[in-house]
């Protein structure tokens, strides 16, 4: 077997070195074909994993508005239990002047971060 592929090899060599544009032309026709064949199955078959390398957490935009978002529910959340407990304060009829304040700061930046999602 191993003898019969040397021989088959030297034949073809010996062929492509007496016919150098035969082969050319052969090996063009190959690429070619291939090319388009490529082509066309890039086109009108397209593959459903394009691309699978993600960008690292560090530089991903994603990642960073979800932070920023997740940030301003904890915010929020914060306001709300401060909201609830001055509710609570005004039931018992122990609001002062800076409870007032305090109560229109919080509502204005609850409406903030809210307005800004």
């Amino acid at each position: 077997m191993n003898t019969f592929l040397k021989q088959t090899g030297k034949k073809w060599l010996e062929r492509v070195a007496k016919n150098p544009k035969r082969f050319f032309m052969y090996s063009m026709i190959i690429l070619s074909v291939s090319f388009i064949g490529s082509l066309i199955q890039g086109i009108f078959f397209p593959s459903e994993t394009t691309f699978t390398i993600k960008p690292p957490v560090l530089y991903s935009k994603n990642e960073i508005g979800q932070n920023k978002a997740c940030g301003q529910d904890k915010a929020m959340e914060k306001i709300v239990g401060e909201l609830k407990l001055l509710k609570e304060k005004r039931d018992r009829n122990a609001l002062q002047k800076e409870d007032s304040l305090r109560i229109e700061f919080l509502f204005n930046r609850y409406q903030q971060l809210k307005n800004n999602r």
